[in-house]
């Protein structure tokens, strides 16, 4: 068994509710978590400055260990997914994918609509 912790790292704190969510279906697994607070929000900034803030947080979780990352932020998993499963020798999960499956299984009719701008 793998008892090196999972990483979970967002914009700010509302990936605690990620965490919270990861602890109540895999209890027995220990958590890290780091919120970049002081850059805080990261929707209005260049692609390229959210990739290198992702790549300092998982970079600073790398240096605990850990054994599988989760983006807890919408904005970085856009900008930064792709970019830390190519350099990441562990497992690195996005929640724009796992939060469009969880919502379709809501729908009546398994169709979704998205906004972006």
């Amino acid at each position: 068994m793998d008892n090196r912790p999972i990483g979970f790292m967002d914009s700010g704190v509302g990936g605690l509710t990620v965490v919270k969510t990861a602890q109540k279906l895999l209890p027995n697994e220990e958590v890290i978590f780091i919120g970049d607070e002081a850059r805080m929000p990261y929707g209005p900034r260049p692609t390229a400055e959210v990739v290198e803030f992702s790549r300092q947080m998982a970079s600073f979780l790398m240096t605990k260990n850990i054994k599988a990352l989760v983006i807890a932020c919408n904005t970085a998993t856009n900008a930064a997914l792709a970019v830390l499963q190519a350099e990441l020798p562990i497992p690195v999960i996005g929640v724009i994918l796992p939060g469009a499956i969880a919502a379709n299984r809501q729908t009546k009719n398994q169709k979704l609509e998205l906004l972006l701008h």
